[in-house]
């Protein structure tokens, strides 16, 4: 079965503490119990947890849905956006399966990533290594008024904002997240193609800006 990987990359720094990190865990619970409930998504979907503060570390492996566990995510340091990058693009260089003449490889990974500020470590460094993989879809999410869109527009097209970092917000972008996977295991399952760009992803709620 060819997995579709799905990873979330989140922010853990200092500015994360309390309600929106509590947001954050409700909302990846939110989302896994959503996506459990997806015959699609139960095939095929593959989730993985990378979060960033003072340096990056993927908190959950790909692994598939019926068998992933939410880890521990508590938040403080700074921010390096830039580490999470590098690291995103080993994992997936390491847990993608790529496709070769005898058998076909892996979907190209989903991949959403969450900041409410700016990166406190050399972040282009870490776009040039992510920039050699290849991904069906990056989302960038800027949640609060901290966050630099700016930047996370030179990491992807596709960014949105969040008027606060509240615990209502921060659910309805993962509610957004969880449809657009369920979107993406029903299209790779049902008509064999990869997702081709934001206009084929559920539209979003109104807590969730599109950045143009």
């Amino acid at each position: 079965m060819r997995k579709l990987p799905v990873y979330l990359v989140l922010d853990t720094s200092g500015s994360m503490h309390g309600e929106p990190i509590e947001a954050v865990k409700n909302g990846v619970q939110v989302l896994v119990s959503t996506l459990r409930q997806d015959p699609y998504a139960l095939e095929t979907a593959h989730l993985s947890i990378i979060t960033f503060d003072e340096r990056a570390k993927q908190v959950s492996p790909l692994t598939e849905l019926s068998m992933f566990q939410l880890p521990s995510l508590t938040a403080n340091g700074t921010t390096c956006l830039g580490a999470a990058l590098s690291l995103l693009a080993e994992r997936i260089e390491a847990e993608v399966h790529k496709s070769t003449a005898e058998k076909k490889g892996d979907w190209r990974p989903l991949v959403f990533i969450m900041t409410d500020g700016a990166p406190t470590d050399n972040w282009e460094r870490g776009l040039e290594d992510f920039r050699k993989t290849k991904c069906a879809m990056v989302v960038a999410c800027a949640a609060g008024q901290s966050a630099q869109t700016k930047v996370l527009k030179k990491i992807t097209d596709t960014v949105v904002s969040l008027d606060t970092a509240d615990s209502m917000t921060i659910k309805a972008f993962f509610k957004w997240v969880s449809a657009s996977v369920s979107f993406g295991s029903q299209k790779v399952e049902s008509t064999h193609q990869e997702i081709a760009g934001m206009s084929e992803l559920p539209p979003p709620p109104p807590e969730v800006n599109i950045v143009l």
